[in-house]
């Protein structure tokens, strides 16, 4: 009978590993913050101003910076949701690429991920971003807007009236040609996912790699492999041209969470034993990224300037020590004479 009462419990067993296997139900329980994902409220540190010290004559196509994809995805349940950071909190913690997606319905732009309307417009980014610019305006933000969830293929003119609306014309970068960091400071940048006259740079003149479908977790190898590839394109690519990668994606058996926890550790280690090299990576977009992972992007370029001057310290170092044994042996030899 005992063997009876186990079957049951036996398969069900079973059942419940093959769903975590493919992703169905999460590998934890509870929020976690570890140095390369984050779906807690809040991130560990903040780096709000790390533009700062970017040479005003660097093209901003050369720096590396950190993203995330659908960057208000917040609500919505597993499938939807690839943030729990609100946006002022993204920014403040150093992400400098917004993904935005917007649903347009006779004018107005809802934020949506998919069928999942995401409790804000279009608006309110835009005076996020502004706010955000007003308080740190050594900082530009990079913004991708598409439509979602509505196929109207005409939201120039409400994204236009937004901009009037609850921002400023002049807060935006009017160019197709990719401005310097001195250029883009205290600018949003419009990555233009749509048609109409240029608002900013077209999305479609990156160099990008958003391999997304990922059908189960037992395909994240395939997904890992895509960000691998770009990546390493990105130092000897364009110099001129940005590059985007995104390490985001999702599938029916592989919802945004499990994807991430499988993906962004992957990450976090390349981007570690790449850390003594002066390379750009151009645009790294996450889901759920964590505060460290997001300062080890942000470290890149900054990474000449401090080998520079750790360098300098290094050989100053050697020089006074030479010194002061030339010194001594000197005071030596004098004293014995």
């Amino acid at each position: 009978m005992m063997g009876g009462r186990g079957g049951p419990v036996k398969i069900q067993k079973k059942f419940i590993e093959l769903l975590v296997l493919v992703g169905i139900i999460d590998m934890t329980r509870g929020a976690i913050q570890s140095p390369d994902y984050d779906d807690t409220p809040n991130p560990e540190f903040l780096n709000p101003s790390w533009m700062a010290s970017i040479p005003d004559d660097q093209p901003l196509s050369e720096v590396t910076m950190p993203g995330t994809h659908n960057t208000m995805a917040l609500y919505g349940g597993v499938y939807a949701e690839c943030q729990t950071w609100s946006l002022a909190s993204q920014l403040r913690a150093g992400v400098r690429f917004l993904d935005i997606r917007v649903r347009h319905v006779k004018g107005n732009l809802t934020i949506h991920h998919g069928v999942s309307y995401q409790w804000a417009h279009f608006g309110q980014v835009l005076e996020g971003v502004a706010d955000f610019l007003a308080e740190y305006p050594s900082e530009t933000v990079l913004m991708r807007v598409k439509e979602e969830f509505s196929e109207t293929y005409d939201i120039y003119g409400p994204v236009v009236d937004h901009i009037h609306r609850y921002a400023n014309w002049d807060l935006l970068w009017h160019s197709r040609l990719v401005p310097t960091m001195g250029e883009a400071r205290g600018k949003l940048i419009v990555l233009q996912d749509f048609s109409g006259p240029d608002l900013g740079i077209r999305y479609g003149s990156l160099d990008i790699a958003d391999d997304w479908r990922v059908p189960t977790v037992l395909h994240v190898k395939e997904k890992w492999q895509s960000v691998y590839k770009h990546l390493e394109a990105a130092p000897a690519g364009n110099k001129a041209q940005i590059f985007i990668t995104f390490s985001s994606g999702a599938g029916v058996f592989a919802f945004p969470r499990a994807v991430a926890q499988r993906v962004n550790p992957q990450l976090y280690d390349y981007l570690g034993a790449k850390t003594d090299l002066n390379q750009r990576l151009g645009i790294v977009c996450m889901d759920f990224p964590a505060a460290p992972i997001i300062e080890m992007i942000i470290n890149f370029q900054l990474k000449k300037a401090k080998n520079s001057r750790k360098g300098m310290n290094i050989l100053s170092g050697k020089a006074s020590w030479k010194y002061e044994i030339s010194s001594l042996k000197k005071k030596m030899i004098k004293y014995l004479i």
